[in-house]
């Protein structure tokens, strides 16, 4: 997906971008300082259960999963929802209870985001995370379920 942007962001122009630039991920890692990395990512997709609630929950779920698979610890979400103008108010209101409980489960706070009409619903998260790098505790997600070494 990045390929087209090659060109315009090379990786030597930006050195506190860990991962980002290289191989296709799911998150980016940014170096704050040599005691911490943010991960920033967003997943979102459109229904795999007829549950609204429970929709909300898997897909907030799989959008704190990025961070977990790289190491990271999730702190703060944003919404990322597109949702079909005639879906009714509950059923919407249903898909971001499910989200927002699932990041309160996981000690992270939901603070906005962004909604938009579209003929599917769609929801996710954006989620920014925390990882120590010097310790060496953030991988890549392909070396998450694998052994790696670095």
């Amino acid at each position: 997906m990045l390929r087209p942007l090659q060109d315009i962001f090379r990786a030597d122009d930006y050195p506190d971008l860990m991962i980002g630039l290289g191989a296709p991920d799911d998150a980016a890692v940014w170096r704050l300082d040599e005691h911490r990395a943010l991960i920033v990512t967003t997943d979102f997709f459109t229904p795999v259960v007829d549950d609204p609630y429970d929709y909300g929950a898997i897909a907030a779920a799989n959008s704190l999963s990025d961070v977990y698979a790289m190491g990271g610890r999730p702190f703060l979400a944003l919404n990322v929802a597109a949702l079909p103008p005639n879906l009714p108010p509950e059923v919407n209101a249903e898909i971001l209870r499910g989200g927002a409980e699932k990041a309160r489960e996981a000690g992270v706070v939901i603070a906005g985001g962004h909604t938009v009409q579209d003929k599917e619903p769609k929801y996710g998260l954006i989620v920014l995370g925390l990882v120590t790098p010097a310790t060496g505790h953030y991988q890549e997600p392909a070396c998450a379920l694998a052994t790696c070494s670095y």
